[in-house]
């Protein structure tokens, strides 16, 4: 990550994300008041600590969000197409076949059916919940185009109000599936309204006052490495609030997280080589691969509680897809960072 840095920290980043993650299971066993505290700072399945890091891991990438990019996205059709047909037509069928593969047929003698058949339902929960907040922070990480990523991201929200509950009641065979509009409708303002928001009001006031070269030069380098340690603090709450859970269950995580870390990399690569074959520009085409490859884990534990209880398999199979995200997606980011010389530095006119 060359271009954002935070010296020794994004240097060995690999390594404080490990650190990071032992810290917090750590902390979550440890000091067990840590997170009850924490935890209770929550609303419609949102983490409010969580939140405002991820408000300041997406901050410094609204900064650089040019409106007139929002503007012309729709000339450049191609990229959100992709993005459209791989999250909504390809990922929720694959998800719930390669975890039917894995957790019902590979590891039947390790998992009773009727439990395999709840892990099975919370991973198709997230297959079919393309992400809102951290996929910003992917974007921002891997040089995507902001602008377009915003784009990407509202009509993304816009859909699962549509398609959320129809897909999932096809795939799992349940009825009353309900979209918890609260979740959706507060994920939306705090990741996507308010940091909007705020980025263009920044970027509107300095550069009418400073100009756009003292802005992209001195301002917006003042925000370096906040990002990358954001997340880090993240990955230390979010482990924090699980640390029971993966202490207590950890056959169980392991076998969940297989079918979510290969689906997380199938459609990234599906939807980054599709880019790939549709001559889509790097910018757009890393966005494109990391929306789908990711997930809206607020709207699948929703979902999964409200569907099979708290304690249920479904709904430690989305757990399972929090604590798996962070790390996977950041070795996304380095291997598309390292393939972007094979695409394009803009579009074709075709």
């Amino acid at each position: 990550m060359a271009n954002k840095s935070i010296g020794i920290f994004a240097k060995y980043l690999s390594l404080w994300v490990i650190l990071c993650i032992g810290l917090g299971v750590a902390i979550g066993v440890l000091l067990p008041g840590v997170p009850e505290t924490l935890g209770r700072f929550e609303y419609a399945n949102v983490s409010i600590p969580v939140a405002v890091l991820i408000w300041l891991m997406i901050y410094p990438m609204m900064l650089k969000v040019d409106f007139k990019s929002i503007v012309n996205a729709g000339k450049k059709p191609k990229g959100l197409a992709i993005t459209l047909v791989v999250n909504w037509l390809i990922k929720p069928f694959t998800m719930y076949l390669i975890a039917y593969f894995f957790l019902k047929v590979v590891f039947r003698p390790l998992i009773p059916d009727a439990t395999a058949t709840e892990y099975v339902a919370g991973a198709v929960l997230l297959g079919a919940a393309p992400c809102t907040a951290m996929v910003f922070v992917w974007s921002y990480l891997s040089d995507g185009d902001a602008g377009y990523t915003v784009v990407q991201v509202a009509v993304n929200d816009l859909v699962i109000l549509i398609a959320f509950a129809p897909i999932v009641a096809f795939l799992l065979g349940v009825s009353n599936v309900q979209v918890p509009m609260d979740t959706l409708f507060l994920s939306v303002v705090l990741f996507v309204v308010i940091p909007l928001g705020a980025g263009f009001t920044t970027r509107s006031v300095l550069t009418a006052k400073h100009g756009l070269k003292w802005f992209d030069e001195v301002f917006c380098r003042k925000f370096e490495g906040i990002t990358e340690g954001g997340l880090l603090l993240t990955l230390v709450i979010i482990f924090s609030f699980q640390g029971q859970t993966i202490l207590s269950n950890p056959l169980a995580i392991l076998l969940i997280a297989i079918p979510l870390i290969l689906q997380t990399y199938f459609i990234f690569f599906l939807g980054f080589g599709a880019s790939k074959l549709m001559k889509v520009p790097y910018q757009i085409a890393a966005p494109s691969g990391m929306i789908g490859a990711s997930n809206f884990f607020e709207l699948a534990v929703a979902v999964a509680i409200s569907l099979f209880g708290l304690s249920s398999g479904a709904t430690l199979a989305t757990v399972v897809g929090v604590l798996v995200e962070v790390p996977v997606m950041l070795s996304l980011v380095a291997i598309a960072r390292r393939s972007r010389r094979f695409f394009p530095a803009v579009e074709p006119a075709w």
